[in-house]
């Protein structure tokens, strides 16, 4: 084997121990709290050595600022992959912002802890990562602006829209409504839901036949 080979192999089996690792925290800290949460109890629900902890992560602390850089990470990846797939396909921004919403609520229903988190902090204050989650927020809620920006130079939408406002409203839609559907509303499927998001955001909740 060739030592391009062998740091390949390393830096694979890194990534999946960071990722037992941060499916371990998320899942502790759901249930009972982060401060309640202790460096073992995650090591031995994560099925390593507590070293091994502190091997990738300085502490507790810096753990859980990286689980949240890496979930919003994948939800601002798949909101951009919808957004370039519609694109491609020859959609409008409309399209793109439906294709957006319905990536956001399969990540959600994938990653029930991570958002039930990630909400949570969000009206935090006090923390230590609090910075960290502010920038993460706004990589997600870019992308959604990207959208909303290039539909007003298109003519597509009213240039009278306020786009941070709306992108953040958005996204804030797909997160409260994914958590009341799977908290409340659990018998309703993804399909369903999607399709109650799509009305409002294509408009048609007024009562009208068009």
């Amino acid at each position: 084997m060739d030592s391009s080979s062998a740091t390949a192999g390393v830096s694979t089996r890194r990534e999946a121990t960071r990722q037992k690792l941060y499916e371990a925290a998320v899942t502790l800290i759901a249930e009972q709290g982060f401060s309640a949460t202790t460096v073992d109890e995650i090591a031995e629900r994560a099925g390593v050595a507590k070293g091994t902890v502190y091997y990738n992560f300085a502490s507790k602390s810096v753990l859980f600022e990286e689980l949240l850089r890496h979930g919003v990470g994948l939800l601002t990846a798949s909101l951009r992959e919808a957004a370039e797939a519609t694109a491609r396909a020859g959609g409008g921004k409309v399209d793109a912002l439906d294709a957006m919403i319905r990536a956001g609520l399969v990540f959600i229903d994938r990653y029930p802890a991570f958002t039930q988190l990630y909400v949570a902090e969000l009206w935090r204050t006090n923390r230590t990562w609090q910075s960290t989650l502010m920038v993460v927020r706004q990589q997600a809620v870019a992308v959604v602006e990207g959208v909303l920006r290039e539909g007003v130079e298109n003519g597509e939408f009213s240039d009278e829209i306020d786009v941070p406002l709306t992108a953040s409203a958005l996204v804030g839609m797909v997160l409260v409504a994914a958590l009341d559907w799977q908290s409340f509303q659990p018998e309703r499927s993804l399909d369903d839901v999607h399709a109650a998001l799509s009305r409002l955001l294509q408009g048609r909740v007024s009562g009208g036949r068009g």
